[in-house]
């Protein structure tokens, strides 16, 4: 599939797994919801506006990327499951409901995809990246930036040891910065199962790399 996006967007190294804290659980007051400009976009997408699809486009499509990349290892199929994001949220513009805030809406559809990936590629190797294709700017010396490289590459292979609901639920929590209630609604599981995932995501995460290090 020709692809209509960088794929410089999935190389960036993951300082995200240890530099946000957790986000707290929401608290029980309810405060009026912000506003959610991406569902006005979609909305307008169902009118016809393609300006406003492609300020979707714009907006979401280095998110995706590295979504599918850390669970891939592959820029191409990062790129190609990104672009059938668009073509799945465009076809669907016309029935969509502003529900659930649309990075819900929006990585709801994008894990059906990566779980489809993963069944067709089953007993399939996953494909490895050669650390010299980062396109990372790094202004280090080449030694630090060697070390550089040979840690995003020990990470990115102790991610894809992780179950596929681990590592979606550590990506949806640290890359993309959703809190609990919206990574449980995008997989369909409690808020207590989406903590267990990723508490034993990240010990088995230390555990591999403590070994690889």
């Amino acid at each position: 599939m020709t692809t209509m996006f960088s794929a410089s967007a999935a190389t960036t190294f993951p300082a995200w797994l240890g530099a946000h804290a957790e986000k707290a659980p929401a608290e029980d007051a309810t405060p009026k919801p912000a506003r959610d400009e991406d569902a006005e976009l979609m909305m307008a997408v169902a009118k016809g506006d393609e300006k406003a699809l492609a300020e979707l486009i714009r907006k979401w499509q280095g998110p995706l990327i590295n979504f599918f990349y850390r669970s891939l290892s592959s820029v191409e199929a990062a790129e190609d499951l990104t672009q059938l994001v668009f073509v799945r949220l465009y076809r669907a513009a016309h029935s969509y409901q502003p529900v659930a805030r649309f990075s819900t809406y929006l990585f709801h559809i994008a894990r059906r995809l990566l779980i489809n990936e993963f069944r067709r590629r089953q007993r399939k190797p996953l494909e490895t990246m050669d650390p010299a294709d980062l396109r990372a700017v790094d202004h280090s010396s080449g030694r630090d930036q060697q070390r550089l490289f040979e840690m995003e590459e020990a990470f990115q292979q102790a991610l894809v040891k992780l179950t596929e609901d681990q590592r979606t639920a550590i990506l949806l929590l640290k890359q993309q910065e959703l809190s609990y209630e919206e990574i449980a609604e995008i997989m369909h599981q409690s808020v207590a199962a989406v903590k267990t995932h990723i508490f034993r995501g990240r010990q088995k995460l230390k555990e591999i790399l403590s070994k690889m290090m």
